[in-house]
């Protein structure tokens, strides 16, 4: 196992925290962030980032709101 260097690290850190990558490269990328504090720090603003992005998706909107959504866009689809 290798280390890949932060270029690639940070290049695929997405795809590396939704598990979007073949497991050589997740390899190369786990053993880099086991030591690189820099590396370390934006997977765990990514890591925050993405728990906060699935939250915010978990939420639904007030009744009354959407329905006045949903009558604009039927206005709109009129037009």
């Amino acid at each position: 196992m290798t280390d890949c260097g932060c270029d690639k690290a940070r290049a695929e850190l997405e795809e590396y925290l939704r598990n979007e990558i073949c497991r050589t490269d997740a390899s190369e990328i786990r053993a880099h962030l086991e030591t690189c504090e820099g590396c370390q720090s934006e997977l765990h603003i990514g890591i925050v980032l993405t728990q906060t992005v699935q939250r915010a998706c978990k939420e639904t909107a007030p009744e009354e709101l959407r329905d006045q959504l949903m009558a604009r866009l039927r206005g709109l689809q009129v037009l």
